[in-house]
């Protein structure tokens, strides 16, 4: 019997192996996951009133939580002082992050990639906000090393301001028992300390070595896709294969779609590192894939944010953060 279950384990892991060199693939080094850069906006800078000003709804779905690694006590229980008022927002300096916001009591601020600065949205309730307490945007202030224009104010689901940074809704973790913690960067990989220009801290200015490769957007269109390290829509084509992974855009196609060039994987935020592969063209260049479908990116995009290459000749659509086709095509 034992040597039975020996053979049938033996067959799994030789069909993974082979499942693996099927989508024909070559994964870079893979690591923790940062946050989605975007550009800041459509918070309201915050006065010496909390309400003033318009600003955007929150969802009231708990969207895109990710529990792992939580714990901690439960937010608002005041025992541990990691609650209430920010205060005077100021920068400190960490031994491993580097540059992080804190609260007037030192303690660390974070960011979630799951929330939009523009405009400026919350994506975090319920059982998510417990683990994960809004800042609230009342008595903020700009303390050391931070821009009074940067902050703002964003409308709860539940009708509370909540603190912006640069348009990223501001939270404390649960599971830091003291000041100075910052046990929440990278939880899930999708929360992160926030650094004084609302980036996820630790990770230097795009267009750097360390700057993101890979990341996901919420568009308000087709959801979440993934977009390039410029913020440009990431795209994938029917005539493409996975399994075997081949290419069918050559010549003339790549006049119009570009081949994404490979990636690290320790510089991709809001999606599946383990997914996201490298395929060589015949021409000897290196093309990203995710979920073994190779990505591209269209011409016809202008700007970060476009997706005038979704739908074309029914063959090119923007890529879901689970490598599905956005969209109406989304069912596959």
């Amino acid at each position: 019997m034992e040597k039975r279950r020996q053979i049938a384990f033996a067959g799994v892991s030789v069909a993974m192996v082979l499942l693996t060199a099927a989508c024909g693939s070559s994964k870079d080094s893979s690591s923790g996951q940062s946050s989605n850069v975007q550009p800041a906006g459509g918070a309201q800078n915050v006065g010496s009133s909390a309400g003033a000003g318009s600003s955007t709804a929150s969802s009231g779905a708990a969207g895109g939580y990710q529990a792992g690694g939580d714990t901690g006590a439960a937010a608002g229980s005041g025992d541990t002082g990691n609650s209430g008022p920010a205060k005077e927002v100021a920068v400190k300096k960490d031994a491993k992050l580097g540059e992080i916001v804190t609260d007037a009591k030192g303690w660390t601020l974070y960011r979630f990639d799951e929330d939009t600065p523009k405009p400026a949205k919350s994506n975090c309730n319920d059982a998510c906000a417990t683990k994960w307490p809004p800042v609230p945007a009342n008595d903020a202030a700009a303390g050391t090393g931070v821009d009074k224009s940067k902050l703002g104010s964003v409308t709860r689901s539940d009708g509370t301001k909540q603190l912006t940074l640069e348009g990223w809704p501001v939270y404390r973790y649960a599971g830091d028992t003291k000041a100075g913690d910052t046990k929440g960067h990278g939880v899930g990989g999708t929360w992160n300390a926030l650094a004084p220009d609302g980036k996820p801290a630790g990770k230097k200015a795009a267009g750097t070595d360390e700057s993101l490769q890979l990341m996901v957007n919420n568009n308000a269109k087709l959801g979440k896709i993934i977009v390039d390290g410029k913020g440009m829509t990431v795209y994938r084509f029917n005539k493409d294969s996975a399994w075997p992974m081949k290419t069918g855009c050559l010549g003339a196609c790549l006049d119009t779609w570009k081949p994404v060039k490979a990636v690290n994987t320790s510089k991709v935020a809001g999606l599946d590192a383990s997914k996201v592969t490298s395929f060589t063209r015949p021409d000897g260049t290196k093309q990203a894939a995710f979920d073994c479908w190779l990505l591209y990116t269209f011409t016809g995009d202008t700007k970060p944010g476009d997706t005038n290459g979704q739908g074309k000749a029914g063959q090119w659509f923007a890529v879901t953060d689970k490598g599905k086709k956005a969209g109406l095509a989304a069912a596959q």
